[in-house]
C-alpha cells in the first residue's frame, strides 16, 4: 500500500476523525458558550414555616429530596423574605423591591378589599422584574405554579403572567393564564364524585385543567420538565419559577395519607410536596448537562399558619413581623455552581430582594435599565464561597390589615433587622421592642429600655423608611380588619 501524499483524497479514516473533531468542537463550544449563562429553577413554597424541612429539624415528618438538596449544596439560617404574607413577599423576590414600592402590601384579594386597604389591584407590568431581564438576555422563562400578584377573585382584568417577561405559564386560581384547578377527596368519599374548589376562576384564562388537589404540585411540576428539555434542545439558558399551592391550607393530602387533625394533614401535604418536587430535583440531578449547569433555591414565602407549620426556635407565625413570620428555609443546590457541600451558614444575613441582583450577577446579565433596587448583590453567598451579610439593614411592613392576628391585638407595624439587632415598633416609633439576635433569636427578652441610644436611631429609620414608601391603609385599619365594611345606618 501506497503512503498517502500530498493532494491525495483523505483516507477514510481521517475523514471520520475530521468528522469527530468537528463534532466534539461544536460540543466544546455548545456547552461552553451554555455554561456562561447558568439555568436557575426557584421553588417558592407556600405558608411553610422556618423549622418544616426535617434538614431544619423537623422530626414529625420527612422530606428527603429536600434534604438531599441541603446536603449537597447550602442551607441558610439567616434569609429573610420581605413580607410575612403572600402577594407581597412574591412581589419582592421577583422584582429586588421592597413590596410597598408597586402598593402590594397584603394578600390580593376582592376588588373592593383592596381598595380599601390602600393597595394596588395587580403588580404593575412596568416593575423589574427578574423574569423580563433574563427574558431579554436570551433566557426561556417560564412560570408554573402559584402567581398570587393580579388576577383573583373579581379582579379578572388583571395582565397575563406572559406581560412580565415569562414565555410560559401555568398557574392556580390567583393568576392569569392556563390554570390548574382543585378537585377535593375525602377518606370514604365516592371518588367518581370529587368537590371542587375555586370554581369561579375558571373565567381567568384559557385552558384550564381539573386535577386533585393533593396533585397539583406534580401537575406544575410536569409541564416544567419539558419546558426545561425544550429550552436545552434549542440551546437556550432557562429560568423558571416553580411555586407550589403547597402547603397552604386548605389541606388537602392524598386519601391513603389522610390526618386526623390539622397538623397531622399539613404534614402529610407537606410529605407529599417533597416526593413530587423530588421528580423534578431528579431530573435535573440525572442530566449531566442541567446537573453541572443549574441553580436550583427551595425556600418558602413566609411563615407557618398556626396549628399547621412550625417556625423551629423562632417567635411568630405568617402576618407577624417576629422572626417566625419574615425568616425563611432556603437551601441553594447546583453542583457545578455550588462549590460547597452540606454546608450551613449561620452568619449570612440577607433577603428575597437580594436574589434578583445576585441572580443577575451570577448568570451575567445586565441589571434593568434605570432601576436601583433594594436588593445587594451577594453572588458569592449564594454560591457557597463567603458568609458576609448584606450592607444595608432590612426593613419590613406589617399588612395593613393584620394589627391583630392569631390571638395577638396589637402587632408591630414596623421591623428592622441591622446586624444582630432586630427593632420594632409602631408607625411612630412608639411600643418599641429590641432583640440581640445572635443571643435571642427567639425574640423573648425586649431589652429597648436597656439601649435607648440605638431604640432611638432604629425608631427614627424605620420610620423615615415607612415615609419613603407609597403608603397603604394600615394605620386607619386597627384591630380586627372586617372582610366587609359596616353597614351605614338606616335614615328614618
Amino acid at each position: 500500500m501506497g503512503r498517502h501524499r500530498p493532494g491525495d483524497a483523505p483516507s477514510p479514516v481521517k475523514l471520520k476523525m475530521k468528522k469527530l473533531f468537528t463534532i466534539l468542537l461544536w460540543l466544546s463550544l455548545h456547552c461552553s458558550a451554555h455554561a456562561t449563562k447558568p439555568n436557575i429553577v426557584l421553588v417558592f413554597i407556600d405558608d411553610m414555616g422556618w423549622g418544616d424541612f426535617s434538614c431544619f429539624g423537623n422530626e414529625a415528618a420527612r422530606t428527603p429530596h429536600i434534604d438531599r438538596l441541603a446536603k449537597e449544596g447550602v442551607r441558610f439560617e439567616q434569609f429573610y423574605v420581605n413580607s410575612p404574607i403572600c402577594s407581597p413577599s412574591r412581589t419582592a423576590i421577583s422584582t429586588g423591591h421592597y413590596p410597598q414600592r408597586w402598593r402590594i402590601t397584603s394578600y390580593l384579594a376582592h376588588r373592593d378589599m383592596n381598595k380599601r386597604r390602600g393597595m394596588a389591584q395587580w403588580l404593575d407590568p412596568k416593575a423589574p422584574m427578574l423574569a423580563r431581564s433574563l427574558q431579554q438576555a436570551g433566557y426561556a422563562t417560564g412560570h408554573f405554579g402559584k402567581w398570587h400578584m393580579g388576577g383573583q377573585r373579581n379582579v379578572d382584568d388583571a395582565p397575563s403572567i406572559t406581560a412580565y417577561g415569562f414565555d410560559a405559564s401555568l398557574t392556580n386560581f390567583e393568576g392569569m393564564g392556563p390554570k390548574l384547578l382543585p378537585l377535593t377527596l375525602k377518606p370514604g368519599q365516592d371518588p367518581v364524585k370529587p368537590g371542587r374548589i375555586w370554581a369561579d376562576a375558571e373565567r381567568l384564562g384559557q385552558g384550564v385543567r381539573w386535577m386533585q388537589r393533593s396533585e397539583i404540585t406534580r401537575g406544575f411540576v410536569d409541564e416544567a420538565i419539558p419546558f426545561i428539555d425544550r429550552a436545552v434542545k434549542s440551546g437556550m439558558p432557562f429560568y423558571i419559577n416553580l411555586w407550589p399551592d403547597d402547603v397552604h391550607s386548605p389541606f388537602w393530602p392524598p386519601v391513603a395519607k389522610w390526618g386526623n387533625n390539622k397538623r397531622e394533614l399539613y404534614l402529610s401535604v407537606l410529605e407529599t410536596m417533597d416526593e413530587q418536587l423530588g421528580k423534578l430535583f431528579s431530573h435535573i440531578r440525572d442530566t449531566p448537562l442541567l446537573r453541572n449547569n443549574t441553580l436550583v433555591l427551595v425556600c418558602s414565602d413566609n411563615g407557618p399558619e398556626l396549628g399547621a407549620g412550625v417556625a423551629g426556635p423562632f417567635r411568630g407565625f405568617k402576618t407577624h413581623l417576629y422572626e417566625g413570620g419574615v425568616r425563611s428555609s432556603l437551601i441553594a443546590w447546583g453542583p457545578g455552581l455550588v462549590k460547597a457541600k452540606n454546608k450551613v451558614n449561620y452568619e449570612s444575613v440577607f433577603s428575597a430582594v437580594d436574589l434578583v441582583p445576585t441572580l443577575l450577577d451570577i448568570t451575567g446579565t445586565p441589571h434593568a435599565n434605570g432601576v436601583t433596587y433594594d436588593g445587594e448583590s451577594v453572588p458569592d453567598v449564594l454560591l457557597g464561597k463567603s458568609n458576609v451579610s448584606r450592607k444595608s439593614p432590612i426593613f419590613f411592613r406589617r399588612p395593613p390589615d393584620r394589627d391583630a392576628f392569631y390571638g395577638d391585638k396589637d402587632l408591630p407595624d414596623l421591623a428592622v433587622r441591622d446586624g444582630k439587632w432586630k427593632f420594632l415598633c409602631e408607625y411612630d416609633g412608639s411600643e418599641p421592642e429590641l432583640f440581640d439576635i445572635e443571643k435571642d433569636r427567639g425574640e423573648t427578652t425586649n431589652i429597648a429600655s436597656e439601649h435607648p441610644k440605638l431604640v432611638a436611631r432604629f425608631a427614627k429609620a424605620c420610620i423615615a423608611w415607612h415615609k419613603s414608601l407609597p403608603p397603604d391603609k394600615g394605620p386607619d385599619l386597627v384591630g380586627n380588619f372586617r372582610r366587609n365594611p359596616p353597614k351605614k345606618p338606616k335614615k328614618d
